[in-house]
């Protein structure tokens, strides 16, 4: 496994960490955080929560919830190597927020990092599909198995729940693995002269 692999997947772990730190702080706080650095649909005073709402869960039963599915599917995109899953983590974040923020009711609370859940389960998915290769294959099969239950989360079903932010991830997960560069693949070298042979959840 690369260095950069191995330092995706720490971030993965690094993130996840970092949610139950805020979580134990929001709880001691009385749930301040969530307020300050959730994000409220058509409000315009603070577009930097987009960044900062997945971090953010309404209490730690919330944030279970999303906490192993998020280090799974995190880690599959995170083989992809670090430069490709911070990417992917950044498209989907805004897209999944701006959705949230677009498609929710004004004023609406929205926190949680499900968003991110769908966009990497969207991500690994696509780029079986894209990169054809054994490994991204394998990936995309055994994400369908363990995890493909997950797309009927983007269709209105429960209140307190946020689809927008499960629709919207899905398709920043989809969007990330289509216009994110495919993997590099050694080329055929040709020789040269004097050269020898080559208030939702979500």
């Amino acid at each position: 496994m690369t260095q950069s692999r191995i330092t995706a997947i720490l971030t993965v772990a690094a993130f996840a960490a970092a949610m139950w730190i805020i979580e134990v702080f929001d709880f001691l706080l009385g749930g301040v955080l969530d307020h300050t650095f959730g994000l409220r649909a058509w409000q315009t005073d603070a577009p930097w929560t987009v960044l900062t709402a997945p971090f953010m869960h309404a209490d730690f039963q919330h944030l279970m919830s999303n906490t192993v599915p998020f280090l799974v599917l995190g880690s599959l995109v995170a083989l992809s190597g670090l430069s490709r899953f911070m990417w992917t983590t950044v498209i989907v974040m805004v897209i999944s927020g701006v959705g949230v923020w677009l498609f929710s009711t004004p004023g609406t609370l929205t926190v949680g990092a499900s968003g991110l859940v769908f966009g990497y389960f969207g991500y690994t998915v696509l780029r079986g599909i894209i990169e054809r290769r054994t490994i991204d294959i394998v990936i995309m099969i055994s994400v369908i198995i363990f995890y493909g239950t997950l797309i009927w989360g983007v269709l209105p079903q429960q209140v307190g729940i946020s689809w927008q932010a499960h629709l919207f991830g899905f398709i920043g997960g989809l969007i990330a693995a289509y216009v994110l560069p495919k993997t590099d693949r050694p080329r055929p070298i040709t020789p040269g002269p004097g050269y020898g042979s080559p208030g939702y959840y979500s």
